[in-house]
């Protein structure tokens, strides 16, 4: 019966794991791009009493043994990349992606990658994030550029205060072979890790499987609030069961204790 104490506590560990993880998806519900999580579990070792196929004392076989399991551990996090619903901005510089691929910014001493299309102009004039992070490959816009117009294919295009049109630059995309492994910085931003592959940069975008680009659209956040609620009730009623376990295995050793008396 102590072993039930401790199978039970590794299953209210594990549902409050699932609930951070719920409690962080909807915490980032209106985050632009944001890309909800899903909590994967394993169950822990077995106790193996009798090993199926063991023989009984008759010369029988027996066909499933007898094996009882330790508990349940939270073995990792997914991310789920599905695109988002596009919302629009009617802001020059809002792009959505609409499909697979991200966009390489340029950070202190390396790279990173982000989905959040939500640009800026510095000081200097050169696209940026809102934190202001340079997007690569690197493109400024002139100063006499009144209004931006980006193409499906990331082609940039502006537009002078006397109507004429000016050539600015393409923007690229880049991909990963496993784009879930990616590790999550914060601030929209993601690093490669072994899990996820090197990047294919400079892709145009809607080739090699990547997605276009909208402008003056934002993708929102893929998070489904009606899921994630479903899923809290479900894991706060898992917590209640695991705990209802201990109490019943603690009531079990007091009658236990009491036989005596």
């Amino acid at each position: 019966m102590i072993k039930a104490l401790f199978t039970s506590a590794t299953g209210m560990k594990g549902q409050q794991t699932y609930i951070d993880v719920i409690a962080n998806n909807l915490a980032n519900m209106n985050t632009t791009s944001f890309k909800r999580s899903r909590v994967d579990f394993h169950d822990l070792l077995y106790d193996e009493k009798i090993a199926p196929g063991t023989e009984s004392l008759e010369g029988v076989q027996i066909p499933t043994g007898l094996q009882i399991g330790s508990g349940v551990i939270p073995i990792s996090t997914t991310k789920v990349f599905t695109t988002g619903t596009p919302q629009q901005t009617d802001r020059d510089l809002d792009i959505a992606i609409k499909g697979a691929g991200f966009f390489e910014v340029q950070l202190a001493d390396s790279v990173a990658y982000t989905r959040d299309g939500s640009l800026r102009l510095n000081s200097e004039r050169a696209v940026c994030t809102a934190e202001g992070y340079i997007v690569n490959p690197a493109l400024t816009v002139p100063d006499d550029v009144i209004k931006v117009h980006i193409g499906h294919d990331g082609v940039i295009t502006g537009v002078t205060a006397d109507g004429s049109t000016v050539s600015i630059g393409n923007l690229t995309l880049a991909t990963f072979p496993n784009p879930s492994g990616l590790k999550s910085l914060g601030g929209n931003l993601y690093a490669p890790s072994p899990a996820s592959g090197d990047a294919t940069t400079n892709v145009t975008p809607g080739t090699s499987g990547t997605g276009d680009l909208e402008q003056g659209f934002l993708e929102r956040s893929n998070v489904d609030v009606i899921v994630e609620l479903v899923n809290m009730i479900t894991a706060q009623r898992a917590y209640e069961v695991n705990a209802r376990a201990i109490r019943s295995t603690d009531d079990m050793l007091a009658a236990a204790n009491n036989i005596t008396r």
